[in-house]
This record gives structure tokens, C-alpha cells and sequence, in this order.
């Protein structure tokens, strides 16, 4: 969307719901329109590609009411991200990206998966906010709500320390006591911690599980991409992440999987899922649409 002063006004009133991304994003944007008061500037939102899921996926057991009063709802985040990479593994596959079915995995800080069935999101693991789904670096992921319910009321948390503990000082971190940096997580696993080996396969059974819940969704499974930091850098979290899913016709190339590179390729052994590497590129996908939001403003000007 070109940003204007209704934009503005909507991002400030969603920064509750992504307090580590939304107060930086907004800085920028009053720092550029200070500076070029006059240029147009564009948000790209990263829930756009998941608005196509169906009902079912993206509803919660509230009480209806609640949704239509509150907008409580799955939305999901990353979008731009899974966005590029089911295009370009597509690509890669030498197929048309609307005959296939694929599971994206965006691994970083960050985390989330998403079902992408004929190049359309039909279902992705961060929900109303990005702290659910998949572990993160301090992001807890799934949780039952009652246990933070339980914990405010018995270590006496306010609404504030809460949104702080679940957004910032859980997941990898958290279980680890080590480090929200996979790297570290990783050697600390290797030297004999187990705390840090526990957060490693936690956060790969998340991946597994929702991978194999997707391809439940959809019906079939086709590929799986590996993206981000993690998910491009991490040998041992595509090698735990995908070992038990030979039954779906998923199975990692040991060779191809430590080989190092920065290129997108096959990680598997040429089965019938394939399993993929593809360094993601938001700031394209961003471009690119600033570009044409951009183009049509001025062709109306």
C-alpha cells in the first residue's frame, strides 16, 4: 500500500501485535518523510500472501463474536519470504509453481512454515501474532494459552512482562539458557550441553511436525524449501528437521546437505518430495512491488 496518513494511523495501532518489528518500521518511515517529504513510500506487507487462506485454517475456537469485534484471527507473517522461495523452487523443479505442492520453511530468528498449494498460501504457523507456530530464536512458538494464564497469575506478571517473556526471553534462548544464535545452540549441543541439545530438537520436531501436517492439508507433498538464516546455513537442522519423512518420499543427500553453498539446489536424494536449499530475497519481492504500487501512482499523477 502507499503509506498515508490512514496507513500510518493502522500501523501504529498493530504495533501491539508485532512489538519487535512495527516501532522500528514506523521510525524509518517518519525519518524518510522528513527527509523527502515529498517522495511516496510503500508498505509491503508480509501477512499478504497468507490472505487467501480458507476459513478453516484461519479461524480460532473463540467465540465468533470475538473475531468480528476483535479481528482474532491466524494471519500469519513472513509472506514475502515464502512468496519467493515457492516461486523459485518452482524453478528449480522445471515445473509450474500452480501444480505443485510445497511446504516452505522460513528458519531464522524468526520462524514460520507454510502450506503453499498452487501458489497459494492455504495455511502457515505464525497466527494472530508472529509468536506462534514454530520454536524461535526468543519467541516460545506454540503454547498452551492456560499455562501463561497459570504463570501470570502464580509469579504475578502483568499483560506487559508477559508479552515480554513470550516475545523475548523464550524459545531458543529460553530453553537453551545459551543463546537465541542457532550457531552457538549448535556447538554448545556438540560439546556435551544438554539444554542446548534439547532446544535443537525441539525446534526441529516443530518443523517435521508441521511439515507433515501440511502435507496432511494439502492433500500431497511435492518439495520442501529450507530458507533464512537457519534453514540455509544449518546442516544439522535439515538433517533432523527432514530424517523420519521417508515414508512421504523425503530424504536427505548427506553429501549435498554439508556441501557449502550459497546457490539454490537439491539437498535430497531425487526422490519423489524434494527437498531444497534457496537463499530467500524479501528485498526483491519488496522492490518489486514498490515499483509497481509506485508506477501506477504516477501514471494516475
Amino acid at each position: 500500500m502507499i503509506i498515508d496518513p490512514a496507513v500510518m494511523t493502522q500501523l501504529q495501532e498493530c504495533v501491539e501485535l508485532a512489538p519487535l518489528h512495527n516501532p522500528a518500521n514506523i521510525k524509518g518511515i517518519l525519518a524518510c518523510k522528513a527527509q523527502m517529504p515529498d517522495v511516496p513510500q510503500v508498505a509491503v506487507f508480509d501477512t499478504a500472501f497468507h490472505s487467501q487462506m480458507p476459513d478453516y485454517a484461519y479461524h480460532y475456537g473463540l467465540p465468533f463474536s470475538l473475531y468480528k469485534k476483535y479481528a482474532i484471527r491466524r494471519y500469519g507473517f513472513h509472506g514475502t519470504s515464502h512468496r519467493y522461495v515457492a516461486d523459485r523452487a518452482a524453478k528449480l523443479m522445471g515445473k509450474p509453481l500452480k501444480e505443485l505442492k510445497l511446504v516452505t520453511c522460513h528458519l531464522g530468528n524468526g520462524c514460520s512454515s507454510a502450506a503453499v498449494r498452487f501458489g497459494v498460501s492455504v495455511d502457515t504457523t505464525m497466527g494472530f501474532t508472529p509468536v506462534e507456530g514454530l520454536l524461535m530464536g526468543t519467541r516460545t512458538g506454540d503454547i498452551d494459552a492456560a499455562a501463561l494464564l497459570h504463570l501470570m497469575s502464580h509469579e504475578g506478571i502483568s499483560v506487559g512482562d508477559a508479552n515480554n517473556l513470550i516475545n523475548k526471553h523464550s524459545g531458543l534462548l529460553g530453553l537453551s539458557g545459551v543463546s537465541n544464535d542457532m550457531r552457538e545452540i549448535e556447538s554448545e549441543a556438540a560439546n556435551g550441553n544438554v539444554r542446548a541439545d534439547l532446544a535443537l530438537n525441539v525446534f526441529c520436531y516443530r518443523v517435521k511436525k508441521y511439515i507433515g501436517a501440511y502435507a496432511a492439508a494439502m492433500g500431497g507433498l511435492d518439495g520442501i524449501v529450507f530458507t533464512g538464516g537457519i534453514g540455509e546455513n544449518s546442516v544439522v537442522t535439515r538433517e533432523r528437521s527432514i530424517a523420519g519423512l521417508e515414508f512421504l518420499g523425503a530424504e536427505l543427500d548427506s553429501k549435498l546437505n554439508t556441501a557449502p553453498s550459497k546457490e539454490e539446489r537439491f539437498v535430497d536424494k531425487g526422490g519423489r518430495v524434494r527437498v531444497m536449499v534457496i537463499p530467500t530475497n524479501e528485498e526483491l519481492v519488496i522492490a518489486k512491488d514498490t515499483l509497481e504500487l509506485v508506477g501506477l501512482l504516477m501514471a494516475n499523477d
